[in-house]
């Protein structure tokens, strides 16, 4: 085994190449695990032979074996936003996440970290919700030390969140809310959710971290900063959730879904940190504001 090698799944996502690149910083070797390796290779270069990127199936006990085999730590940052046929909430969030965790434990990892979300819930009547709370659950269940990074919703550059606000507030005079506006947000810069799980694999701490950001904001607060920001006056207009999840039923039909039906059910419940755990100043990090960040993009 490597002291310093750390297998990352879903290291191609937003938040997971921050993920692999936080860990080369703090002078990890990186096994970053792909079904499409080339996109790591594309991504990351060869990181001075500090970057390894191998062919696995999260679906696959002995491929997952493979990948853990030698490891020193494993981080999952598998995630799925839109179901497609075999690939449900339930086979990612849940069952892989369980798959992962078994053979980090049998091949011997000392650190396996687990992303999930703020707001994770086994209890919600929302798939995707229920289904990132279950898949704690089963992490914990099979690597009992395994730490939780929860990230509230991320953004940064080419991120799906700020960048589509904005988008939207430019282009439409009128912007139709979610509801009423009301439901609270903490948004975290990725690059702090990124460095977050590359300290809880390099010190020793153990438990659920919850990830954001410096400010709370209700969704209609923020539309307002943001348009403020960007010198726009747009019309905030109320719009019925049962509106958006037909809007968002039909949108899941296209090969790119503009919006989500997990994204409507995240919107229907705070996703703001509990004062009651720890977060990211536990761990020595200074969360970036989100208005830097909107600068820049601007």
């Amino acid at each position: 085994m490597s002291s310093r090698l750390v297998t990352v799944f879903g290291g191609t996502g937003f938040l997971g190449r921050r993920i692999v690149r936080h860990l080369l910083a703090h002078q990890f070797t990186v096994r970053h695990v792909s079904r499409h390796p080339d996109r790591g290779r594309e991504l990351f270069g060869s990181e001075n032979g500090r970057l390894e990127s191998v062919l696995s199936d999260i679906r696959d006990d002995h491929s997952v074996a493979q990948a853990c085999d030698g490891a020193y730590g494993v981080v999952n940052a598998v995630s799925l936003y839109v179901e497609h046929g075999g690939e449900t909430f339930r086979s990612v969030h849940v069952q892989a996440a369980q798959r992962l965790a078994r053979e980090a434990q049998r091949a011997g990892v000392k650190r396996f970290v687990h992303v999930s979300g703020i707001g994770a819930d086994p209890a919600s009547s929302s798939r995707y919700i229920r289904s990132r709370g279950e898949g704690e659950a089963a992490v914990r269940n099979s690597f009992a030390d395994a730490v939780i990074v929860r990230p509230a919703v991320m953004f940064g550059p080419d991120d799906r969140f700020l960048t589509t606000l904005l988008n939207l507030l430019r282009r439409l005079p009128a912007y139709p809310m979610f509801g009423r506006g009301q439901t609270r947000l903490q948004p975290v810069f990725v690059e702090d959710a990124g460095e977050a799980v590359a300290r809880c694999m390099d010190e020793t701490v153990a438990g659920t971290f919850e990830c954001a950001g410096p400010l709370v904001y209700t969704y209609a607060a923020l539309l307002e900063a943001i348009a403020h920001e960007a010198g726009l006056r747009p019309i905030l207009v109320p719009m019925p959730l049962f509106v958006w999840h037909g809007l968002a039923a039909v949108g899941e039909l296209l090969p790119s879904p503009p919006i989500t039906r997990n994204q409507v059910e995240l919107m229907e419940v705070d996703t703001a940190a509990s004062p009651h755990s720890p977060g990211l100043s536990d761990l020595g990090i200074s969360p970036q504001s989100i208005m830097p960040v909107l600068q820049a993009m601007l």
